[in-house]
């Protein structure tokens, strides 16, 4: 079959997520797009895939595009006159303790603010929802009426012949066979004819790290992926199920045991069970067993060993299935990024280049995913903020092992709760700090950040350390003590934390504030100062903030949060001219904050440099005999510097910091404080979410400026309203737990927020909520309710300044 010359674009991957992404570009205009599938639609993993349709998740964009996937499929078939097998059965999760329990008390606030209704439900109610399933171990569950299961191929041809009604073109037993690059424009070459398009989409689901290859002149990178032998199995018709299928006239709920790590649901009138066995297996990674050029439409042999603990143990929970024996099993490669999570988004270093590939939950996720994959193509941004799915989080760490042994964990945990001080041990060490010896040698409790080991607090000899003691949500354990006492150390002392992984860059050249001014909507510091800077995107929203450090008119450092690394330099990049020198100097340059109200005394004893210059101020000098760059600023809120200096250097200035007696501190800590303080955090307090003047960051928004930067006509009629939200700090009566990421804020029982951070802080003694709430309710004093795991807790808006020092004057002192 031939194909067109050209195209606008062309995707590569032919599962319910190309097929979903070439759908919503030609539903909204973008007709002149053609998908390459090397066989037929669904080869790869959608033909095999369970087709389990969940609301729930406990990430919240994750939830969001599954939601919409659902409402999606539930008018598909008509919209479309394709018909599909969508059972919308309900299904009921499974709590065998209050852990589980608190968790679903959160999933259910979440669910709240997206308009979805989840029912926690007693054992009692379980039974009822489910009377052929044994409850007396339970403490509890979850009820979502509409959860269910959906035929994968027949909701992939649905969205074809949708996308082929809107003028797109499906070209089915063509491969792509590699891309070139020629006058700014892709070329896909296929054996039946090049095509010369605009943009290019990876979709191809597990073999996504074989077309990555090709991208690797283009300025690519390898695929952070791995594939996972996944299996399921069907029984035989149980008889009782038949009966009660005719006496209720629908199929029965599904029952996810994630505790035990499995899913259990009816199939025609038997059963079919789905474990996330511990014990699991990557597949392809050994020099015998390589990924074969075609695995269309096969499946792996039958390995039910691997299973026989999670099979008792469904046949304990609902005795039925050991009535009958197995029909089928289904043994399928399942592609897993290292977080368990999908890539969809731009194509890190490469222009107008994408992803879309890597889903563990396809199915579920692929009509929003095909949404949020034309919105990024379409638009340069999504509706929702989706950093959690962006392949820019991943960077220059994530070698072929490092991909395996994640994938393995998360495919053995996939049901696992994830606890905010629990840290997953797989592939740590993969960029560390030249102090990072010292820092074990300290009790350093490590935490990772865009691969970087950090230390997320200091433990004594007696501490228990072990990974248990940090599988709870409450705030207490054995790093609380350190955690207030590390806190105490920088307010009434001095405080050293080792930084390693601030994503760092070097702008240079005639022109390159002119060019900065075009990019923030704020101004730019005088040389020798430095600011924080904030990127809107088109919509005013915020893309992202950088510290702007200038050393010459236009000579600046641009520091930024360690996750942010390709993100930003991807902002940088983005229309940056010629003239220009831009630089990441990430792997170059790391950094100590030393704060607290004894550290100008520290320093005196260490360097030369000039330690009365102000807040906000930076210099060249020498601390412990080593050249650093020291800047006037402290994110812990007291009087401090950061010290930039080389890998090499770093370690002498870190063992001169700490022999004068400054205590190490760690992130639990660093986050406490800047609690406190009230500075956002990027991608929890700073999204594309919301705009920068609902995010209170007004006094950076310069509407008058000459410069017409991205957003700034949204912000400027946004002004001229008002925002109908606005960023608040509360103090919540809180009791053994703080407010999580997306809890709920309520007044009089109406929902009218969400927290975007919480956390105990140590120097007020207090637990403190930031959020984004209704406008009207951004008063000093107004009171709120924050729903912390189901519990409401009295919560009150402070006065737009920070909670601990107010009027910075520890800071600037």
């Amino acid at each position: 079959m031939s194909v067109p010359s050209t195209a606008r674009v062309v995707i590569i991957g032919g599962g319910v997520v190309g097929v979903a992404t070439l759908y919503h570009l030609a539903k909204n205009g973008w007709s002149d797009c053609i998908l390459l599938e090397k066989n037929e639609l669904t080869a790869g993993s959608t033909w095999h895939a369970a087709g389990n349709c969940p609301n729930f998740a406990m990430n919240f964009g994750i939830m969001n595009m599954q939601r919409y996937s659902l409402k999606l499929y539930r008018g598909l078939a008509d919209e479309v006159d394709y018909p599909i097998n969508y059972h919308v059965t309900g299904a009921i999760r499974l709590a065998h303790n209050d852990e589980r329990m608190m968790e679903f008390e959160h999933a259910v606030g979440m669910a709240r603010q997206m308009g979805l209704k989840m029912d926690i439900c007693t054992p009692e109610e379980l039974q009822q929802h489910y009377p052929f399933m044994e409850t007396h171990d339970l403490a509890g569950g979850l009820w979502d009426s509409l959860d269910g299961d959906i035929d994968p191929a027949q909701v992939t041809q649905a969205l074809a012949k949708g996308a082929r009604a809107h003028g797109a073109k499906i070209t089915r037993f063509t491969p792509a066979t590699g891309v070139s690059r020629e006058n700014g424009e892709w070329i896909v070459h296929t054996d039946e004819g090049d095509i010369r398009c605009e943009y290019v989409v990876n979709a191809a689901g597990y073999y996504a790290k074989r077309v990555g290859e090709w991208f690797l002149p283009y300025g690519g990178r390898p695929v952070p992926a791995a594939v996972m032998s996944h299996q399921y199995f069907l029984t035989e018709p149980v008889p009782e199920v038949e009966a009660w299928t005719k006496e209720n006239g629908r199929k029965l709920p599904m029952i996810r045991d994630v505790d035990s790590s499995y899913y259990l649901r009816q199939e025609t009138v038997g059963f079919n069970l789905g474990p996330y066995e511990r014990n699991c297996q990557a597949a392809w990674v050994t020099p015998d067993d390589q990924m074969p050029d075609d695995f269309s439409f096969q499946l792996y042999p039958d390995d039910l060993d691997r299973l026989e603990w999670y099979i008792e143990d469904a046949m304990a929970r609902v005795p039925l299935l050991g009535t009958q024996g197995v029909s089928r099993n289904i043994n399928g490669p399942i592609p897993y990024a290292p977080d368990g999570l999908p890539m969809i988004g731009p194509m890190p270093g490469v222009p107008n280049a994408f992803e879309a590939h890597s889903f563990t939950f396809g199915i579920a996720q692929g009509g929003g995913a095909g949404k949020v994959a034309a919105e990024w193509i379409m638009h340069g941004h999504t509706e929702w903020d989706m950093w959690c799915v962006d392949p820019r989080r991943y960077t220059d760490y994530t070698d072929d092992q490092y991909c395996v042994d994640k994938a393995k964990e998360v495919y053995g945990h996939e049901y696992a709760m994830h606890f905010p001080h629990h840290r997953w041990p797989a592939a740590p060490d993969r960029k560390v700090s030249p102090n990072h010896a010292k820092v074990l040698d300290l009790g350093g409790q490590m935490g990772t950040f865009n691969g970087w080991e950090r230390a997320n607090w200091f433990a004594e000899a007696e501490d228990d350390t072990g990974e248990e003691a940090t599988q709870t949500w409450k705030r207490s354990g054995p790093w609380e003590p350190r955690v207030r006492a590390e806190c105490e150390a920088v307010r009434d002392g001095v405080g050293v934390l080792d930084l390693p992984g601030f994503s760092r860059f070097a702008l240079s050249g005639e022109g390159a504030a002119e060019y900065l001014r075009g990019k923030i909507a704020g101004a730019l510091p005088k040389a020798g100062r430095m600011t924080l800077g904030y990127f809107p995107d088109s919509r005013g929203r915020v893309l992202t903030e950088m510290s702007i450090i200038r050393h010459g008119e236009d000579d600046f450092t641009l520091i930024t949060a360690a996750p942010a690394q390709w993100h930003d330099f991807a902002v940088l990049k983005d229309g940056l001219p010629d003239s220009l020198d831009l630089k990441d100097r990430t792997r170059e340059v790391t950094t100590l904050i030393v704060s607290g109200p004894k550290s100008r005394e520290l320093f005196s004893k260490l360097t030369d440099a000039d330690l009365s210059t102000g807040w906000l101020t930076h210099q060249f000098t020498e601390v412990a005999g080593k050249p650093a760059l020291l800047v006037r600023v402290s994110f812990a809120g007291e009087l401090g510097w950061e010290v930039h200096a080389s890998f090499n250097d770093m370690p002498a200035i870190y063992d001169a910091v700490l022999k004068e007696g400054a205590t190490p501190f760690g992130m639990f800590a660093l986050n406490a404080l800047r609690l406190e303080k009230g500075y956002r955090a990027w991608k929890v307090d700073l999204s594309t979410d919301y705009t920068l003047l609902e995010s209170g960051l007004g006094r950076f928004v310069k509407l008058q400026k000459l410069q017409d930067y991205p957003g700034k006509s949204a912000l400027q009629t946004e002004a001229e309203r008002g925002p109908e939200k606005g960023f608040v700090t509360l103090t919540v009566e809180a009791d053994e737990c703080d407010a999580p990421y997306m809890a709920c804020i309520f007044k009089d029982g109406d929902l009218v927020g969400e927290v975007t951070s919480g956390g105990w802080g140590y120097r007020i003694d207090a637990s403190i909520a930031l959020g984004v709430v209704r406008a009207n309710l951004t008063d000093p004093g107004t009171e709120l309710e924050v729903e912390i795991y189901g519990k409401r807790h009295k919560a009150v808006v402070q006065p737009d300044q920070p909670l601990w020092d107010p009027e910075n004057e520890r800071l600037r002192a």
